[in-house]
């Protein structure tokens, strides 16, 4: 497998909750190798499966030079405070703006052998793990912006070359 082409803002995709996978077979061990390809690059801190086009609840990640993945992430917990920090996205390609993220976030989910992972973080890791998951449930980060700066993302999208 390899790194597949991220899909952009616009794509229904992305606004699409994600289904549970409930069979790891060989379909879904080519997701993950392709999500984990994909976030290896330079500047990726997470790629989630609807950003590579695939409607299923998986996420790689690459904080502080370890790379992984989830399968059926979900958050079980949230903790600190709610703070903006500077975000971006690989769907939204050049634009970043302050995005109200919790300072700790906690996933479960499963491996590719079905046994049960727990992914916990603060900083960087823990704004990626809230970002993935969302992508999963059909939300971009411009959904979280303050009403001011959503104007204004969405100004700069419908002015940017790729939209």
């Amino acid at each position: 497998m390899s790194e597949r082409e991220i899909r952009i803002f616009g794509d229904p995709v992305l606004k699409t909750v994600s289904d549970p996978i409930t069979t790891i077979d060989e379909r879904v061990r080519g997701l993950i190798r392709d999500l984990v390809d994909s976030v290896k690059l330079p500047g990726r801190a997470g790629v989630a499966a609807a950003q590579i086009g695939v409607n299923l609840r998986a996420f790689s990640y690459n904080v502080d030079g370890v790379i992984g993945y989830i399968i059926n992430p979900e958050i079980t917990e949230l903790a600190g405070e709610l703070v903006e920090v500077g975000e971006g996205c690989l769907s939204v390609p050049d634009l970043w703006f302050p995005t109200p993220r919790y300072e700790r976030a906690t996933v479960t989910g499963i491996d590719l052998d079905g046994n049960p992972i727990t992914i916990s973080g603060e900083g960087l890791l823990a704004q990626a793990l809230q970002h993935e998951t969302d992508h999963l449930n059909g939300m971009l980060y411009l959904d979280r912006l303050s009403k001011e700066n959503r104007r204004t993302a969405m100004r700069e999208v419908r002015e940017s070359t790729w939209f």
